[in-house]
C-alpha cells in the first residue's frame, strides 16, 4: 500500500468517525494493520472494538447507563488517536515526503537533553549582555558574531523537534511551554518556534499544541500572538469534526470569545485568509495586464516625458501634461495602477509573483528559513550590515521596516541586492526610503483611529509567508496546500457557533466573501443571517449570489421574498424577470419588463429585454415593434439589428431581413448570423448563395457540422413558412455535406 493508498483510507476513516460510524471504521483499522503489518497496534484496536460492542450489546438490552455517553465519547477520542499512530507509523515505512523522510532520521532533529536546553538557549543572551558590556569592539563583535551562528542552530534543531515530534511528553511540553514563558529569549525566534508549532499541530493532531497555542495566542508581544491565532483557526478548520469530543479545548475558544477585541481580531485574520485566495488572480491581471501594458509603452517613456522638466518650476501638486500623452493609447492603465495601489494598501498580496523567482537562493534551500520573521542579525544576512556607514545598512533598516513586504520577501530583497553596484543600492534606498516613510506614517495615523492595525499587518505577513511556502517551496507537493481550502468557518461547528454570536462580525465577512465575487459562501452566511433578522436587502443579495451561481430558482424565490419589503423595485424587477428568462418563462418575465416601462419609457435596456420576452414567445410583430423603437432612439446600436434581422424574416419581411444581415455581415459576423443570412437568400431564392453562407458558418472555429444541422433543424419550420420547398431541403444539405467534405 503506498502513501496515496493511505492518505486516501485515513479520509475515509475520518469521514466515518465525523459521521458517527464507528462500525466501519473499525473494520478499516483492521484492514489497515493487517496490509501494513502494524500488529503492535492490533492489542489497543482489539480492546477497543471489544469495549464499543459491550456498550451496543448494553444499549440494545435497555441496561440504564448514566456514564453511557461519557464513556462514548471517549471512545472516540480513543479511536481517533489510534487511527492517528497506525498511519503515521504506516507512511512512516512507504512515505518520501520531506517530513518522513527527517523523522526517519530523527535522531539528528530530537533534542539530546530537553532539560538542559532551554538554559543553553538562555546562555547565548546572558553572555551577550556581558560582552556588550566589555566594551572591547573587536573581541563583541567576533565573539557575538561566532556564538550567534551556534544559537541559530541551536534554534533551528529546536524548530524541527518541536515540527516532528507527533505528541508532546510531559517534557516535550514543559520545555516548549518555558520557552515561549522565558523573558531572555528574543521575540523574534518565539515567533519562529510558533510556526514550528503551528507546522506540528497541522501535521499530527495533539491536544497539548492546542494548549501552547492557546497561551501564545494571549502573550502582549503581537509578533506571537498573530501567528498563534492564525495556527488555531487553520488547526480549527482542519480538524473540525473531531473537535467537538475535545470540549477543554473548544471551551477555551468561548472563553476567548467573550472578549470583544479577540472577535476583531479573529474577524480581520479570516477576511486575510480569505483574500489569500485572490493573489492568483491578482497576479494574473498583473502578468496579462500591466506588465504588457509597461513593456508596450515603456521604449517611448523618455522621449514622452521629459525627466529633467519633471524638477523644474512649478508646484508640486501640478500634473504633468506629458503624462495624459503617454496614457492616451492605454487609458485603463492609470486606473488599473491605481486599484492595485488600492489593493496594496487593503493588504492584497500584489508581489507574489514579483518575489517568485527570488526564492531561488540557497537561502531557502533550508527549509526552516521559509518561516523565521525577518531580522537584521539573521547570521545569514547579518553580513550585509557589518559597515554601519554602508548604504547596504541603511537599505536593511528600510527594508526592515516595510509593512508592505512578508517576511520571506525581506529576505529575497536583500540576498537579491547583495551583488548590486553601490548606485544601484542607493538609488533604490532612495526610492524605498520616501515610499515606506509614507506608508509607515500612514500607519501611525491609522493606529490611532484603529488600535488593531498593527496586528493586521503582523498576521497578514504572516499569511503571505505561509503562502510563498506553501506554493513555492520545491518540495510544496509533499504538503497539503492550506491554500487550497475554501475557508468557509462559518459552515465549521465550532468556530461557526462562535461567529453566529456576533451578528456584525458574520455580516462583515459576508459582505467581504460578496465584494470578492465569492458568491456560493456569502449566500450560506446571508442565509444565516436571515433566520436572525429578515431585511429584504439580505434577501436581494441572497437572490443575487444564487443567480450569479446559476440556481435560477432559489434566486427567483428570494427576490420574491424581496419584493415584500419596501425597496428599489425597478432593480428588483429587472432581477426578477431576468430569472424568468433563464427559467423559459418568458411570459412572466414580460410582467415585470412591462410594469418596468410603465415607470421608465425611454429606458431601451428595458424596451431590449420587451423585445425579447414577445421573440421568446413568437410573438414576432410585437417584438419587431420594440426593436425598431430601440433603433430609431439609439442609431448607433448595432446588437439590434441580429433580432430586427431574423423577425422581420420570419414574419416574411425578406427585403427587410436582408437588409440587417447585410450589414452584420459586413461588420462583424458570428456563425449564426451566417446561417441567418443563408435562410434569407434561400428564400428570395438565391440558393447559390444561400449554399456559400451555409458553407462559411461550417469552421472549426464556428459550427461543426453537427452543430449546424442540429440548429437547421430547429429553423426548418421558418423556412418552410417562408416558402422554401420542403422536397428541396435534403437536397441543399447534401450538396452541403459534399462541399464540407471537400
Amino acid at each position: 500500500m503506498n502513501s496515496n493508498d493511505l492518505n486516501i483510507n485515513y479520509s475515509e476513516i475520518s469521514g466515518n468517525l465525523a459521521e458517527r460510524k464507528l462500525k466501519p471504521a473499525f473494520d478499516f483499522l483492521e484492514k489497515i494493520i493487517v496490509e501494513n503489518r502494524l500488529e503492535l497496534f492490533h492489542e489497543e484496536w482489539q480492546n477497543l472494538e471489544q469495549t464499543y460492542r459491550f456498550m451496543l450489546k448494553y444499549t440494545v438490552e435497555g441496561i440504564n447507563d448514566p456514564e453511557r455517553q461519557v464513556i462514548y465519547r471517549k471512545l472516540f477520542v480513543s479511536v481517533y488517536e489510534l487511527t492517528d499512530k497506525i498511519f503515521a507509523a504506516a507512511l512512516l515505512k512507504v512515505s518520501s515526503t520531506i517530513e518522513h523522510e527527517r523523522i526517519r532520521t530523527s535522531q539528528f532533529y530530537k533534542i539530546a537533553e530537553p532539560s538542559g536546553f532551554l538554559a543553553r538557549l538562555e546562555d547565548y543572551y546572558l553572555q551577550s549582555e556581558l560582552v556588550s558590556l566589555a566594551g572591547d569592539v573587536d573581541i563583541k563583535i567576533t565573539s557575538k558574531l561566532e556564538s550567534s551562528n551556534e544559537h541559530h542552530k541551536r534554534m533551528v534543531a529546536f524548530f524541527n523537534h518541536v515540527w516532528l515530534t507527533d505528541r508532546f511528553s510531559d517534557e516535550d511540553y514543559e520545555l516548549v511551554k518555558n520557552f515561549f514563558g522565558s523573558e531572555l529569549i528574543s521575540e523574534t525566534y518565539k515567533a519562529f518556534m510558533v510556526s514550528a508549532l503551528n507546522l506540528s499541530l497541522l501535521r499530527y493532531f495533539d491536544e497539548r499544541k492546542f494548549v501552547l497555542l492557546y497561551d501564545v495566542q494571549q502573550m502582549a508581544q503581537v509578533q506571537l500572538n498573530q501567528r498563534a491565532l492564525i495556527g488555531l483557526l487553520l488547526a480549527f478548520y482542519k480538524y473540525d469534526s473531531r473537535l467537538p469530543f475535545y470540549p477543554d479545548i473548544t471551551g477555551r475558544l468561548i472563553i476567548l470569545n467573550e472578549d470583544p477585541d479577540f472577535k476583531r481580531n479573529l474577524e480581520r485574520v479570516i477576511i486575510q485568509l480569505i483574500r489569500s485566495r485572490e493573489t492568483e488572480k491578482i497576479q494574473k491581471r498583473i502578468r496579462e495586464e500591466i506588465i504588457p501594458e509597461m513593456i508596450r509603452i515603456s521604449p517611448n517613456l523618455k522621449d514622452k516625458i521629459n525627466l529633467e522638466g519633471l524638477m523644474g518650476e512649478g508646484t508640486d501638486d501640478d500634473k504633468n501634461p506629458d503624462w495624459q500623452e503617454l496614457f492616451k493609447d492605454s487609458p485603463g492603465l492609470v486606473d488599473k495602477m491605481e486599484e492595485f495601489s488600492e489593493l496594496q494598501l487593503e493588504g492584497a498580496d500584489v508581489f507574489m509573483g514579483s518575489f517568485a523567482m527570488l526564492k531561488m537562493y540557497p537561502f531557502f534551500g533550508e527549509f526552516t528559513n521559509w518561516f523565521i520573521p525577518f531580522f537584521k542579525e539573521n547570521p545569514a544576512i547579518s553580513y550585509l550590515a557589518q559597515n554601519p556607514d554602508d548604504i547596504t545598512s541603511h537599505l536593511l533598516d528600510i527594508i526592515d521596516s516595510a509593512p508592505i513586504l512578508c517576511n520571506s520577501d525581506k529576505y529575497s530583497f536583500c540576498l537579491s541586492i547583495d551583488n548590486l553596484p553601490k548606485e544601484n543600492r542607493e538609488f533604490i534606498a532612495q526610492g524605498m526610503n520616501a515610499e515606506i516613510s509614507q506608508l509607515i506614517e500612514l500607519q501611525k495615523d491609522e493606529e490611532i483611529t484603529d488600535p488593531g492595525k498593527l496586528r493586521g499587518i503582523v498576521s497578514n505577513q504572516y499569511i503571505q509567508d505561509l503562502y510563498r511556502f506553501y506554493k513555492l517551496h520545491p518540495r510544496k507537493n509533499d504538503f497539503e496546500d492550506i491554500f487550497k481550502w475554501r475557508f468557509d468557518f462559518h459552515n465549521k461547528i465550532s468556530i461557526g457557533d462562535i461567529l453566529r454570536e456576533d451578528e456584525k462580525v458574520l455580516k462583515n465577512i459576508a459582505e467581504y466573501l460578496f465584494k470578492k465575487n465569492y458568491y456560493s459562501e456569502a449566500a450560506e452566511i446571508f442565509n444565516d443571517l436571515l433566520s436572525i433578522e429578515r431585511n429584504g436587502e439580505m434577501y436581494q443579495k441572497v437572490g443575487y449570489c444564487l443567480q450569479k451561481s446559476g440556481d435560477f430558482n432559489g434566486a427567483l424565490e428570494a427576490y420574491q421574498k424581496a419584493e415584500l419589503f419596501d425597496m428599489n423595485k425597478v432593480w428588483l424587477y429587472n432581477k426578477i424577470a431576468f430569472c424568468y428568462r433563464n427559467l423559459k418563462k418568458p411570459k412572466k418575465a414580460l410582467e415585470y419588463y412591462l410594469e418596468l416601462e410603465r415607470n421608465e419609457p425611454e429606458n431601451l435596456n428595458n424596451e431590449l429585454n420587451i423585445g425579447h420576452c414577445y421573440l421568446e414567445l413568437e410573438e414576432f410583430e410585437m417584438a419587431l415593434k420594440c426593436y425598431f423603437k430601440v433603433e430609431y432612439l439609439a442609431p448607433e446600436n448595432k446588437k439590434v439589428w441580429r433580432p430586427l434581422g431574423w423577425c422581420s424574416f420570419v414574419t416574411g419581411k425578406k427585403e427587410q431581413a436582408l437588409k440587417y444581415f447585410q450589414l452584420i455581415v459586413e461588420d462583424d459576423p458570428g456563425k449564426h448570423d451566417l446561417m441567418n443570412m443563408g435562410h434569407v437568400q434561400w428564400s428570395l431564392g438565391n440558393r447559390k448563395a444561400a449554399l456559400e453562407y451555409y458553407k462559411r458558418s461550417i469552421t472549426p472555429k464556428l459550427f461543426t457540422e453537427t452543430e449546424f444541422f442540429n440548429i437547421f433543424g430547429e429553423d426548418l419550420h421558418h423556412l418552410l413558412k417562408q416558402g422554401i420547398d420542403k422536397d428541396d431541403v435534403p437536397i441543399m444539405l447534401d450538396q452541403l455535406r459534399y462541399f464540407v467534405e471537400e
